[in-house]
């Protein structure tokens, strides 16, 4: 698996992590001894099986990093397996405190790009919806469901093609699923999300084998008073879907 290292000093390392790449495993779901097995299995065939996987094999010391450092070594923040894009991993414990705490406090402004169905009006909006679980499933849903959080996104259309929108997203909340939720409850999910999109997902897909969303960029304050934006362009198979679009 590669994964590029976007920024890196002796508290943080930004990576653009690669779509179809789960950014920790299940831990809930395997035993340790299973899990073990599978990931010398991964790493012995060259592959890393998590980004987490790729992190520890790499940075030894990220592995007491973190509020659950066994499963989620230093991650702070995460991406869905095929959402491409930018992650922070922390690799200090106060470094972790640190931006744990700037995610939730909202002084983190992630930015996506998603290219939606249809021609998404007004080209500016905000998508005020709470979003909970759907019961007997792991989907989310704006229509009640368990475990409603408030939820918050904010898009602006970048380029319209026949058929498509091209969007910049900006999720003020960070709730599972939460772009592709919010995006689908307005008619517009995003291309070839097969778990939002339903029927146009298998319809028009563009040849792409995941959905159409990538973590462009992030902005925050690498320390106090020292803002910084850090930026993923976007990977190939998403660059190729754009370029094959009709204007």
């Amino acid at each position: 698996m590669e994964i590029k290292i976007i920024y890196e000093d002796e508290n943080l390392l930004a990576i653009n992590k690669p779509a179809g790449v789960l950014a920790h495993g299940l831990a809930k779901r395997q035993t340790k001894e299973g899990k073990e097995k599978k990931r010398e299995e991964r790493q012995g065939a060259g592959e890393a099986e998590t980004v987490a996987d790729w992190l520890t094999s790499r940075y030894p010391e990220i592995k007491k990093v973190g509020d659950d450092p066994e499963n989620r070594p230093g991650i702070v923040h995460r991406l869905d397996k095929d959402t491409s894009g930018i992650m922070l991993i922390a690799k200090t414990q106060p470094y972790f405190e640190y931006l744990k705490s700037l995610f939730q406090k909202h002084e983190v402004e992630k930015t996506y790009r998603a290219l939606v169905y249809g021609e998404l009006t007004p080209e500016e909006g905000i998508i005020r919806k709470p979003i909970g679980i759907k019961p007997g499933t792991l989907k989310r849903t704006v229509f009640g469901g368990k475990k409603i959080q408030p939820a918050e996104t904010r898009y602006k259309v970048l380029e319209r093609f026949k058929d498509f929108s091209l969007v910049e997203v900006w999720p003020k909340t960070g709730r599972t699923h939460q772009i592709r939720v919010h995006l689908s409850s307005i008619g517009h999910p995003v291309v070839g999300d097969a778990l939002y999109a339903g029927k146009l997902a298998k319809k028009t897909d563009l040849g792409l084998n995941r959905q159409f969303l990538h973590a462009y960029s992030i902005e925050f304050n690498l320390e106090p008073g020292k803002r910084v934006k850090l930026t993923a362009d976007l990977p190939e198979d998403l660059d190729r879907a754009i370029k094959s679009l009709p204007l």
